[in-house]
């Protein structure tokens, strides 16, 4: 089994590549926006609270970090659900970096030179090469800036992937064919540790989103971890009857062997002198 998780730089030409790419490989394919839509209806948020990176929206960051953490949970939750069901494509803005490392996920990234950029995004809005230049530029600020604040990671680092794309040095039929032959072999080499990994990703995912949507624990500090389905639980309230709500939630999520919850102790006030 293998996936794909693409992100892409506006203008790229990434969400075409992803379908050519899914095609050619007999995947399934899925955007952002539609994991934004599906995330929105199973969260019981609005899309548009969803839509982090569009330019049109206020500035993501400058909401509340409780609130922003959520958001980005719950969008990570769908992007592994899907991924963890094999076989599939996944393209939108910042995917890539949020799949797990391991042998049956490939994370790519589909750029483009400036200015190839700014040409395509003034034909596909129909702008102006001057705003089609500012939409590009405040994009690409935005895009930075918000993972840098909402994941400490820079985007535009390679180390991030497994493959970068250059939409313009070749067509997208031959950047495919490169990256076929590469997934092909990952479904050959690919162990059953890299599939549990995945597994393991997808679960506890599942469960941090279902724990912040959760109104009674919402805003409690619980750390999530997943390995060979054993799901551990750890925060300093989950003392009864809050580690038996917990318990609950989680054990709505498939995959799960079992459930270990554990509380730290809360740290002693210091003495008033």
């Amino acid at each position: 089994m293998a996936v794909v998780a693409i992100s892409l730089q506006l203008g790229s030409r990434g969400l075409e590549f992803g379908r050519i790419a899914a095609n050619a490989l007999g995947y399934r394919f899925i955007t952002g926006d539609e994991m934004i839509a599906q995330a929105a209806q199973r969260f019981n948020v609005s899309a548009d609270e969803l839509l982090i990176s569009d330019l049109r929206t206020p500035r993501f960051w400058e909401r509340g970090r409780s609130e922003r953490y959520r958001y980005l949970s719950y969008l990570r939750a769908v992007l592994l659900e899907k991924l963890d069901t094999d076989r599939v494509v996944a393209a939108g803005r910042t995917l890539a970096h949020q799949a797990p490392r391991c042998g049956c996920a490939l994370r790519v990234r589909v750029v483009s030179p400036f200015s190839v950029r700014v040409k395509q995004v003034a034909a596909d809005e129909n702008l102006q090469i001057g705003a089609a230049e500012r939409r590009v530029r405040d994009y690409d600020r935005e895009a930075r800036e918000r993972s840098q604040s909402l994941q400490a990671v820079d985007i535009e680092d390679p180390a991030l992937y497994d493959l970068t794309v250059n939409s313009a040095t070749r067509s997208l039929d031959d950047h495919v064919a490169a990256m076929t032959a590469l997934v092909r072999r990952m479904e050959e080499t690919a162990s059953a540790a890299d599939r549990q990994a995945l597994r393991d990703a997808a679960v506890a995912a599942q469960v941090r989103a279902a724990l912040l949507a959760h109104p009674k624990i919402r805003d409690a500090q619980i750390t999530v971890a997943c390995k060979e389905g054993v799901l551990a639980l750890n925060g300093a309230g989950l003392v009864p009857p809050w580690d038996a709500l917990v318990r609950e939630i989680a054990g709505r999520v498939e995959g799960i062997a079992r459930i270990e919850v554990t509380a730290d102790e809360p740290p002693i006030p210091d003495r008033a002198g």
